[in-house]
């Protein structure tokens, strides 16, 4: 039977309205409760930063009943947390940065630059201006202060309070070079007067040239980079002698936008939205980079010929058989499109929907800069320096990746003397920490087999302080490390550490860490490691208060070779009463996302279910599939060209292992998951019918021709050029295999996975003749849902259906 429904339509017998009170300490969970605003639960301490002097630390807190964050201020000598007022606010702090002599400090408060004097804590607010400003930091000498306006450099110069533009670009023609045509030509030799007229714009443009020159007082007159291209970044040099500019060029089209309409609206009338681009329609416009003499005025095009593989073509053999295969079916224009580039096209800056990797950085003096660099198919990486000289490219790293270069552990810089650049790379297959002196030999700062990550140069340039799972793939805390290279030293003994920050002159460190069902909370430890000093404790005590299961962090056995899976098992406090107990796999979202932690989930809400589901009678088990996060390369890439197939192989065996190990009934085992976990519920129903006994998928990719750029071509290459790999990734080609009764969920202004991925499978279903599948859309939701409505009525869902397929003994 075919069912349709949208929220507020009952796909079952409606359950009763529970009235909304915090649960009992040893009381029963209810949904009401689980999927209420979750500040009943507390609020997450958010982005600590130091003051200025680094007597006390600032952090945000959520205000209850509202999306509204206040800030706070701790003052570390007597451990008061105070909630600032508007007044106060005002003059606060904000993220520091500081000159090379530690005596002025600069941050950005409500969009405006301030200049802060150490010594007498004297105040300046540097700027006043209804667009926001940026990026401060200090020049080289320490004589003056950069920022930007987008991408607008200004410098402040200190002594005179005056500032300035760093630069005038202009991406159009130089009008003055523009020279006559023969007809100009033919005009100033036939009349006098013109060539008078001439003689004297060149005589004042010579002498404005000359008097500008001269005065040091003037802006910069305009460089002119012509017509070509469209800026996308600009970075300055700490010297103020060089910038380096992004552009794409000029009216790049990004490919058609399809469109979602909002049918709930304060106009009362359907209103649409531009959503992205599918993968494939068009690839990101390639990036290239010009470097700007500012003191003689002149730009130089960095080329990118000389990386090493830059021509290569790693989809070869995937290129030319789907010419061939284009060419047979007599699709000749569409086989020319697919011809390989002379040269590899590259991104330097990453956009929303670009992932991460690419950027520039400085050296302290200016003197240095390092590029990372990005090759649109993404196989390859580079880091390269710039030979000012000759105005041109140095290849200082190269990484290279069968499959596609990581979104994370793209960091890098400068040691503090400039010439040596640090970096994290996946080459040994996990993230570690690498020193290269420019032209010199990459050493490892870091080796093993866990994953290195937010490396923070200490102010002195002596230590590294890094986040690592170095203890156990799911515990992580602060490490250090020397910049020169040594022993790893664990620092903090959270395992569930999850941001750090140095404090000024890099004494101390700030940390904020979290357990399963406690959330991120604020500490402060010596930097060289020791006891830390608790500062906030922000939890509510009707959360705390009730008993929550503890999940179990256990392996789970891989039959086909790929060592073990970890998972968390949450079952009844007595393991033995778990034996015939039906089951529900829970599968975390984004793929590339590690649930399996001792850190506060993004999953809170998923976890209460869980503990709810325990209540009801069930075991639940949440796998980190291979395709998931914090494994390493390998683990990482082993869905390449094969999405749903490696990761359903992980999740049938934890199948397994729940009944060897607990007594699960396997006739009894229900699945559900978001996104990337709504994807695999369908492919665990469409490719393994008669696994599971149903399943719930929200959100889901269907199609994954449907979905974006970025994420889809690294894993699957672009669809003209690797069709196979999206026609066995995706759900909707095995829609024919529907056995298991199937509920699907989407918000219906969902502008990440769009919504008509599962109306578009909904209709297969349909045209199929299948039975026991269902769709509930829910117009006031996006990718991720907001409204405590909204999620009470999705899980109320997900609950009636395991209770009416999964939960019964079967015969």
């Amino acid at each position: 039977m075919r069912r349709m429904l949208f929220a507020g339509l009952a796909a079952f017998a409606a359950l009763p309205a529970a009235a909304l009170s915090p649960p009992s300490p040893g009381g029963q969970l209810d949904l009401e409760t689980i999927m209420a605003n979750p500040d009943w639960i507390g609020a997450a301490v958010e982005s600590p930063y130091w003051s200025v002097d680094g007597q006390s630390l600032y952090y945000s807190l959520k205000r209850d009943g509202s999306k509204v964050r206040d800030l706070y201020r701790v003052d570390l000598a007597s451990g008061q947390n105070t909630r600032l007022d508007p007044a106060a606010v005002a003059q606060a702090d904000g993220p520091a940065v500081y000159d090379r002599s530690h005596r002025r400090a600069a941050f950005i408060r409500h969009g405006d630059v301030f200049l802060v004097d150490l010594a007498s804590g004297r105040r300046v607010q540097v700027t006043r201006s209804s667009e926001p400003e940026s990026a401060p930091r200090f020049s080289s000498d320490n004589r003056s202060l950069q920022y930007r306006q987008g991408n607008n450099w200004f410098v402040y110069d200190i002594a005179s309070g005056v500032s300035a533009p760093a630069a005038v670009l202009r991406f159009v023609d130089d009008p003055q070079a523009k020279q006559p045509d023969a007809l100009g030509r033919q005009q100033l030799e036939l009349f006098k007067a013109l060539r008078e007229n001439k003689s004297d714009k060149d005589t004042q443009r010579a002498n404005d040239d000359t008097l500008a020159a001269a005065d040091a007082g003037r802006a910069p007159k305009p460089i002119y980079l012509g017509e070509g291209g469209e800026p996308l970044d600009t970075e300055l040099s700490p010297d103020g002698r060089w910038m380096l500019v992004v552009t794409k060029p000029k009216g790049a089209k990004e490919g058609r936008r399809p469109e979602l309409t909002h049918y709930v609206t304060e106009s009362g009338y359907a209103e649409q939205q531009d959503t992205r681009v599918y993968v494939g329609r068009n690839d990101p416009p390639p990036q290239s980079l010009v470097l700007v003499d500012l003191t003689a005025a002149k730009f130089y095009p960095l080329k990118t010929d000389d990386l090493p593989g830059i021509k290569d073509d790693p989809l070869k053999d995937l290129r030319a058989k789907a010419i061939a295969a284009l060419q047979k079916d007599g699709k000749d224009d569409e086989a020319r499109a697919l011809k390989a580039p002379d040269q590899r096209p590259v991104r330097i800056i990453s956009g929303a929907d670009d992932g991460g990797g690419g950027g520039i950085v400085w050296s302290e003096d200016g003197q240095n800069v390092a590029i990372q660099l990005r090759a649109i198919d993404n196989k390859d990486r580079w880091i390269a320096s710039v030979d000012f000289g000759r105005h041109a490219l140095v290849n200082q790293h190269r990484l290279t990746d069968k499959a596609w270069i990581n979104w994370n552990f793209n960091d890098f810089g400068w040691l503090k003397d400039g010439r040596t650049l640090w970096y994290l790379s996946e080459e040994t297959g996990y993230s570690q920490l690498y020193s290269k002196s420019l032209g010199g030999k990459a050493r490892a700062l870091t080796s093993g087999r866990f994953e290195v990550s937010h490396p923070q140069l200490s102010e002195d340039g002596q230590w590294f302080y890094v986040r690592t799972n170095q203890v156990a793939p799911y515990s992580y805390d602060v490490y250090r490390v020397p910049a020169g290279g040594g022993e790893l030293t664990r620092l903090t003994q959270y395992q569930g550490m999850d941001e750090f920050v140095l404090s000024p002159g890099g004494r101390q460190l700030a940390v904020l860490h979290s357990a399963p069902y406690q959330l991120a909370q604020l500490a402060v430890q010596d930097a060289a490691g020791g006891a830390a000093r608790e500062l906030t404790n922000t939890m509510k005590p009707a959360f705390t208060a009730h008993q929550w299961i503890q999940p179990q962090i256990v392996s789970v056995p891989s039959s086909h070779g790929a060592g073990v899976i970890w998972a968390k098992y949450y079952g009844p406090a007595d393991a033995s009463a778990a034996a015939s107990r039906p089951a529900v796999i829970f599968v975390h979202g984004a793929g590339y996302l590690q649930n399996v932690t001792l850190s506060y989930s993004n999953y809170f809400r998923e976890q209460m279910f869980h503990n709810l589901l325990v209540q009801q009678g069930y075991v639940v088990l949440d796998m980190d599939y291979r395709a998931s996060d914090g494994y390493g390369r390998d683990w990482r890439t082993a869905i390449y060209r094969q999405m749903g197939h490696p990761e359903l192989e992980d999740l049938l065996d934890g199948k397994a292992w729940l009944v060897k190990n607990h007594g699960v009934d396997a006739r009894r085992v229900g699945m559900y998951g978001g996104s990337y976990g709504g994807f695999m519920t369908l492919m665990s129903l469409l490719r393994a019918p008669g696994e599971f006994a149903a399943g719930a998928a929200l959100r889901p990719v269907t199609d994954w021709t449907s979905y974006n750029h970025e994420y889809t071509s690294n894993i699957l290459n672009d669809p003209q050029l690797d069709p196979e790999s999206y026609e066995v990734s995706s759900p909707i080609n095995y829609a024919d295999k529907l056995q298991d009764p199937l509920l699907m969920q989407h918000g219906l202004i969902d502008d990440n996975v769009l919504t008509s991925d599962t109306i578009r499978l909904y209709q297969r279903f349909i045209e199929l003749h299948k039975n026991n599948f269902w769709m509930s859309l829910y117009p006031m939701e996006r990718h991720g849902f907001v409204h405590p409505d909204s999620w009470y009525d999705e899980y109320r869902r997900i609950d009636e259906l395991f209770n009416t397929y999964v939960k019964p003994v079967r015969q």
